[in-house]
């Protein structure tokens, strides 16, 4: 069970602080944390660091060291400034203008993720009695700073000031994850360190990379060269205007695969940042690429090409000893790469169609007494189960795995909702929940006449947001067994880097507070006050946001005088929405919506969205009314 930790803040460190509290006008911003904090408490005044600011970390704290460091190459790049890092000692008193992190007074009961967070108006003190928990009260600090912290170069004239604030903070859950699809489309090593920032900037904490399926395998093994050599690449790939078209193909050969090197500096820039790295390795389904690239493998006896095409395929692993050596092999060089406690294998969408056609396969359900293909699934599970628990490791597999029965160790994975986890933790197994009906990024984030083809269906931020991991349909006990949640992305209509920032950003925010805020923190109305500042905040770090939040949504219905009606709406419930209806661009001095529109078929209505302060954060929605519509 949760334990509730009550800390206790404290601005001192080793004593009291070097010097009384002075006076540095007033905090002229608005504080907006995204994920919500446990408890903050914000008292009138601020601090303004200045040029001569200088760190200190807690001495012999190596963890601590690396945070501050964090931290001071950050405000290097945005201010110019020298800012040094020191050791500091318990006996040491807190200067001016200095910035500590450190364990030292930290309370015993205090979560391992936990922080405090104290600005006065001499300094500020981050306690945490782990790195973690250090680093996501570093994250925090950020976020009080300037939004031009996140920038890439220097600022100019800008004041570096903090609100004078006392910070209590934890994670609700301990798995705080988010995924990435690069079996369809590969992503560079440079955008998932990128990916991975933006992870630990909303205080997430697992990656789970998703790096084999039907059209790729991209991970190195050095055993067996042809996985991606051969399985490495497809021929050419779907294009993504064809998803109610006729299937149009790009004709270009498409490929390529992550090194153990590169696999390595990966997990080793995210452990930096405090991320677990959770590879996913398919099987017994989704293993075209690698049937490809050793037919031996398969079930049919024939070698099938790469997929081109998405959705679910029937090439699936056979049963033969030779099949789980390989298996068990490439697990093994995956398990020296991803020091996490959990190696995820897949086990969704296995076709068995291949299983059931066959009489060598047939004949071996027999000979092991079972009696259907979801029991030689299951047996499938728990015999690669067996090698990874004599490696030290358990699996965790998506919720098809408790089909023909779980087994003994595994982890599951909740993604066709939520009913597979409700099983799962009633019998005592831990659950990580992923149901695609809020969690998943590859679906439309807004009306979907005005967004990139996607697959499936609408999941707006609010969607998003309101989802609580802990069903209650669980006891107290049986919702212990809850991890936490994960969104996952699928990239088979996301061919760029781009594409992807699209349909993550801003979701991910609604994402971290629900996964680290407690719920009596959450409050839809308050994050939905915090979001511009969030999108300003991506906008420093230049990822390519989707601004569907701030678009002007639109509904037309005819009238019984053979004009039309028009309701406009948006997702943010602004008030703020101002149009033209002679195909102007509109303005603040524009006609303000204020009730449904009545106009005239043909009419080219223009539509934007201001904020309550009277910024634009979206676009112009633009209409030609009509039957149509």
């Amino acid at each position: 069970m949760r334990k509730i930790w009550n800390g206790i803040l404290s601005v001192v460190l080793g004593g009291l602080l070097a010097c009384s509290p002075k006076p540095q006008g007033e905090y002229k911003g608005t504080v907006q944390i995204i994920p919500e904090p446990v408890s903050l408490q914000q008292s009138t005044g601020q601090l303004v660091l200045t040029e001569d600011l200088k760190l200190f970390a807690q001495a012999d704290n190596e963890e601590a060291n690396r945070v501050a460091q964090h931290l001071a190459e950050d405000l290097r790049q945005v201010t110019g400034w020298a800012v040094p890092v020191a050791p500091i000692t318990s006996d040491q008193s807190v200067g001016d203008n200095q910035i500590v992190f450190t364990s030292e007074g930290v309370a015993n009961d205090q979560p391992e993720e936990a922080y405090t967070l104290s600005v006065t108006t001499d300094a500020v003190v981050v306690r945490a009695v782990s790195g973690a928990g250090l680093f996501y009260g570093m994250q925090t600090l950020k976020q009080l700073l300037p939004v031009e912290i996140y920038g890439k170069a220097k600022a100019t004239e800008v004041e570096w000031s903090l609100p004078l604030v006392q910070v209590e903070d934890y994670p609700r859950f301990s798995w705080r994850g988010l995924h990435l699809d690069v079996g369809r489309n590969m992503s560079s090593v440079e955008f998932i360190k990128e990916y991975i920032d933006n992870m630990a900037m909303h205080k997430l904490n697992t990656f789970h990379w998703h790096l084999t399926d039907d059209q790729g395998w991209r991970i190195e093994i050095k055993k067996y060269p042809k996985l991606t050599e051969i399985g490495g690449f497809r021929k050419e790939s779907l294009t993504i205007t064809s998803r109610h078209q006729p299937k149009v193909y790009d004709g270009k050969r498409y490929g390529g695969f992550y090194t153990q090197e590169q696999i390595k500096e990966i997990v080793a820039y995210a452990a930096d940042r405090y991320i677990t790295v959770i590879p996913e390795i398919e099987l017994p389904g989704h293993a075209t690429a690698a049937i490809a690239a050793y037919p031996e493998l398969g079930t049919s006896g024939e070698r099938p090409e790469v997929e081109v095409n998405w959705g679910i395929f029937p090439d699936i692993f056979n049963v033969e000893d030779a099949t789980f050596s390989f298996l068990e092999d490439v697990l093994a060089e995956v398990i020296e790469l991803f020091p996490s406690q959990y190696i995820h294998i897949g086990g969704d969408e296995a076709m068995k169609v291949q299983w059931e056609e066959s009489p060598r396969i047939q004949a071996k359900m027999k000979e092991l007494g079972l009696k259907d293909e979801h029991e030689l699934q299951s047996y499938f599970i728990t015999r690669i189960e067996k090698f990874v628990n004599s490696k030290g490791r358990q699996i965790i597999g998506w919720d098809e795995i408790l089909e023909g029965g779980l087994a003994p160790n595994a982890a599951v994975m909740s993604w066709r909702g939520e009913s597979g986890g409700i099983a799962a933790a009633r019998s005592q197994h831990s659950v990580v929940m992923a149901p695609y009906q809020f969690l998943y990024l590859d679906y439309y984030q807004g009306d979907p006449r005005f967004e990139p083809t996607v697959v499936g269906r609408e999941l707006t931020m609010a969607d998003v947001y309101a989802y609580d991991p802990l069903p209650d349909s669980l006891t107290e006990e049986e919702q212990g067994y809850i991890l936490g949640a994960q969104a996952n992305v699928w990239t088979e209509y996301m061919p760029t880097e781009d594409q992807i920032e699209y349909m993550v950003y801003p979701r991910i925010s609604a994402l971290s507070e629900l996964v680290w805020s407690p719920v009596s923190t959450k409050d839809w109305e308050r994050f939905k006050e915090k979001l511009p500042r969030q999108t300003v905040r991506y906008a420093a770090l230049d990822i390519n946001y989707a601004k569907s939040l701030f678009h002007v949504t639109y509904t037309v219905s005819a009238d019984s005088t053979d004009g039309y009606q028009v309701e406009l709406d948006n997702q943010m419930d602004w008030l703020g929405m101002y149009y033209t209806t002679d195909g102007s661009e509109p303005t603040l001095e524009s006609s303000r919506y204020e009730s449904p529109l009545m106009v005239a078929e043909g009419t080219r209505l223009k539509a934007i969205l201001y904020a309550t302060d009277e910024t634009l954060y979206g676009k112009v929605t633009e209409i030609v009314v009509g039957a149509e519509q």
